[in-house]
């Protein structure tokens, strides 16, 4: 299904045929999937050609998308590592199927309460459907996703310490995520599946010292600049 869905997003997306970028992502992301031990995915690397979406993406099977948008946020291969590892962190976690089973279960939550619900007044029926989704969402799959999402954050971490990139750089990742985001609508923590900005760093400088002692033991990488015009 990962696979399918990935072969389906590149279908609708406009593949990045620049080879500077696809060099560093494939370049950065193997060297990360090797030391994260997990050698029965299938990895494949593909850069979208999006300069507005400062995102990346994972599916189950090993498929990962970064696209042009985040590049001049990554700056370099460590900076691009700190998106590598936290995607390759949520396949290795198999977070995607967790989603999956949280979805099937709150769809099945669903269905028992409209059963419960038949027969009574239109307006109360959908007044408690309109409640129970919005529970559902706020109260388990949201709060899931974020914590997947620290959990992505902590093994990426490791991962890029174990490859060979300063995870000291995760911190001036985000620093500069946080700084191209300011002026731009986002929800609150609560209503996200993704931790704040405030909180990443808070959790990246807790994990940091476990990560410091994996990247002091580790073969360096050398730390390319990735943008248009660097050396």
């Amino acid at each position: 299904m990962g696979i399918a869905a990935f072969n389906q997003a590149l279908k609708n997306a406009n593949v990045s045929r620049n080879p500077r970028y696809n060099a560093a992502v494939k370049r950065v992301g193997m060297r990360i999937a090797h030391v994260a031990n997990a050698r029965v995915h299938n990895w494949d690397f593909k850069v979208i050609q999006d300069d507005k979406q400062m995102n990346a993406f994972a599916l189950p099977g090993g498929k990962v998308a970064v696209y042009t948008g985040i590049m001049p946020i990554a700056q370099t291969d460590a900076g691009l590592a700190t998106v590598m590892a936290h995607e390759i962190a949520h396949v290795v976690a198999r977070h995607g199927g967790e989603r999956m089973s949280a979805g099937m279960l709150a769809q099945l939550g669903e269905t028992a309460v409209s059963t419960m619900m038949s027969g009574k007044n239109p307006k109360t029926y959908k007044a408690v459907m309109q409640a129970y989704g919005l529970g559902a969402n706020i109260g388990v799959i949201m709060p899931f996703g974020r914590s997947q999402e620290s959990e992505a954050d902590r093994i990426g971490l490791i991962y890029m310490a174990k490859a060979g990139y300063d995870p000291r750089e995760a911190l001036a990742f985000w620093q500069r995520m946080s700084d191209a985001s300011k002026g731009k609508r986002r929800s609150s923590e609560f209503l996200s599946t993704h931790p704040s900005y405030g909180t990443r760093t808070k959790n990246l400088r807790r994990w940091m010292p476990q990560a410091m002692v994996y990247y002091n033991r580790a073969n360096k990488a050398p730390n390319n600049r990735v943008i248009e015009g660097g050396s």
